[in-house]
């Protein structure tokens, strides 16, 4: 699954139909095609970074053009945003690709629920579920993602985590216009590592991160994928993972 992508400015949303098309195929049919409106840091390479409202309803024309090319359309679009003349993909998996659909609020939850298979989320809350499920998405999946760093030393955790993950907690309405690394910088200046390591479990202690993990199954999550801060501490986290961790979670 992708987590997520964004079609609206470095990728033509015709382009990214036919890319999870063919990840389809080659995946026998596991791919879930992961969609958001995106954020300026990756996408301003290819010119300015569109206003908030502008890039809603270019994400919404971009979820009706690839929607019917992975059903397998052959799709003549003309919109405010984008063109496509008689666009189709090639490689097609049996089953059509799923998409799941970044959402944080009323608008967003509509769009997973008229336009996806899913939804998506970075934070354990019940409302935006509740949201999704009244607008139609009841039965659908519903992915999470959760950020850990698992280490030896919970101190040294805790920094690893202020270095390279301390403007998680800003929100994607700060995150999706900060320009680059510096803007990053300036604006989690004021962060502290208590702050970071309240909302971002760390060290050793496995029922710490179960317990983080847990906020998500509570609110109704049923996937969720888990994000080990920090490159140093990759290796003993996939052995910790999967003799620790993966047992006591699919237990739950």
């Amino acid at each position: 699954m992708s987590f997520v992508t964004c079609p609206i400015r470095r990728y033509h949303p015709a382009v990214v139909a036919q890319k999870a098309s063919t990840i389809g195929v080659l995946s026998d049919g596991r791919f879930t095609l992961g969609l958001g409106a995106g954020e300026n840091l990756n996408e301003h390479v290819v010119g300015g970074w569109p206003h908030v409202q502008q890039r809603h309803e270019m994400f919404e024309e971009a979820l009706q053009i690839i929607r019917p090319l992975l059903n397998g359309e052959t799709l003549t679009f003309s919109g405010n945003h984008f063109d496509v003349p008689d666009a189709f993909v090639w490689d097609r998996p049996e089953r059509p690709v799923p998409m799941a659909i970044a959402a944080s609020g009323p608008s967003s939850a509509a769009l997973a629920a008229e336009y996806g298979n899913g939804i998506v989320a970075t934070e354990p809350d019940r409302r935006i579920i509740q949201l999704y499920d009244d607008a139609g998405g009841a039965g659908q999946p519903r992915y999470g993602q959760v950020a850990i760093c698992y280490g030896p030393d919970e101190a040294e955790c805790r920094k690893i985590v202020h270095d390279q993950f301390r403007w998680f907690g800003m929100g994607w309405k700060v995150n999706a216009e900060l320009p680059g690394p510096d803007a990053f910088a300036a604006a989690t200046r004021f962060v502290r590592e208590d702050d970071v390591a309240e909302g971002i479990s760390c060290g050793p202690d496995t029922d710490a991160h179960v317990a983080a993990f847990q906020k998500f199954v509570d609110a109704g999550f049923t996937h969720v994928a888990i994000v080990q801060v920090g490159e140093e501490t990759q290796p003993m986290f996939l052995d910790w993972a999967q003799d620790e961790l993966l047992p006591r979670l699919r237990g739950l």
